[in-house]
């Protein structure tokens, strides 16, 4: 996630990693949370009608979860400090909200107890995203599109379930498609422009600089 169209992304892939010790792990955080939030929110937007609408749930434990997990602890070995915590973070909600559809969820007492545990875990990230959508706009205009896209998806979600709102639900869902897609376009980009060595996809600059105190 610290890749832009001037610098990281136009050196040579060995190169790079050889001064990283290890490849960009950002294209596989991305595509992890990418294709988790895509099978979710389709479900959320009404597409999954004739599925079990559980399809989600094992790729949020493996993919989105485990894998993104692992990106963020490598981002760590990169020194990235938003990367492992954007990587980490998300890994951390897709485990956690797996582990309530399957401990928790089944066990509410009622539909409405259910939506509102969903409000309070999606405010609480908005939350978190909140600040992180605003650092992204650091590191280049790809990255912050996703965090815009899932800024949005979350408000309208949490939103919907303390609401009871189908509707609006709905809504999320179309917004969290489109957040998967946004995501996935970043996370080629970073596959192909760390395999040539060069921009292929372009990601954007920064949107703004942020001057250090010191």
């Amino acid at each position: 996630m610290s890749t832009t169209d001037d610098a990281p992304a136009s050196a040579p892939a060995p190169v790079a990693q050889a001064l990283s010790g290890i490849a960009d792990p950002a294209p596989l955080g991305l595509a992890a949370f990418a294709l988790t939030t895509f099978l979710l929110s389709a479900v959320n937007a009404g597409w999954a009608g004739s599925s079990t609408g559980s399809a989600w749930l094992g790729y949020a434990l493996a993919y989105g979860g485990f894998c993104q997990l692992l990106a963020g602890m490598w981002e760590f070995r990169n020194r990235n400090v938003f990367g492992a915590t954007a990587f980490a973070t998300y890994g951390g909600f897709w485990i956690g909200l797996g582990l309530w559809a399957l401990l928790v969820a089944p066990h509410a007492t009622a539909a409405s107890a259910a939506d509102h545990d969903l409000g309070w875990i999606l405010l609480a990230f908005a939350i978190f995203n909140t600040y992180m959508m605003i650092f992204a706009t650091q590191v280049n205009a790809a990255v912050f599109g996703v965090f815009l896209t899932l800024e949005l998806t979350e408000i309208i979600l949490f939103i919907g379930n303390f609401a009871g709102a189908s509707g609006v639900v709905k809504l999320g869902g179309y917004i969290g498609v489109l957040t998967a897609l946004v995501a996935w376009y970043t996370s080629a980009a970073g596959v192909i422009n760390g395999m040539k060595g060069a921009v292929v996809l372009p990601v954007g600059k920064p949107l703004m600089t942020m001057r250090s105190s010191v």
